[in-house]
């Protein structure tokens, strides 16, 4: 499945094979056990998102809620997006060497990180670059961010 029209977290696990959605069930739990209270769980893009609601933060620049971390399965792998990692200076970096100074071959894009199996991802490493980021916090880069364009 490379894109889900699920319209709930629990209908897109349903519709996963079953060594597939034990692997997201064992990924989100991770991510739902570090993210820093006022992001939201949803399904949006076709990917389990954690996001600013737009409650909290409406002001974007494509009317979407701000996405801080989302994963997906895709038809070769798996992928774990960090935004923290893609748009926070310097965070990219110490997320690359502490992945891997844990012995773990990184395969990444910009925010994506691709894995066959929890066996590829150092879970210590995941948890806290999704605990390193307030919703206050993000909201500051974002702008940040906007300002410079």
């Amino acid at each position: 499945m490379a894109r889900s029209n699920a319209a709930t977290v629990q209908e897109y696990l349903d519709e996963l094979a079953p060594d597939r959605r034990e692997q997201i069930r064992d990924v989100r739990e991770i991510v739902l056990d570090h993210l820093p209270d006022g992001y939201a769980e949803s399904m949006n893009w076709g990917m389990i998102t954690w996001e600013v609601p737009l409650e909290r933060y409406p002001t974007t620049y494509n009317k979407q809620p701000l996405m801080y971390a989302a994963l997906a399965s895709q038809k070769n792998y798996m992928s774990l997006y960090l935004m923290c990692v893609y748009s926070h200076s310097g965070a990219q970096t110490d997320f690359e060497r502490r992945f891997k100074e844990s012995g773990k071959k990184l395969n990444m894009g910009k925010s994506c990180v691709r894995f066959k199996t929890t066996d590829d991802l150092p879970m210590d490493v995941i948890a806290d670059t999704i605990a390193s980021t307030t919703v206050d916090d993000y909201i500051k880069i974002y702008e940040a961010a906007r300002k410079k364009k």
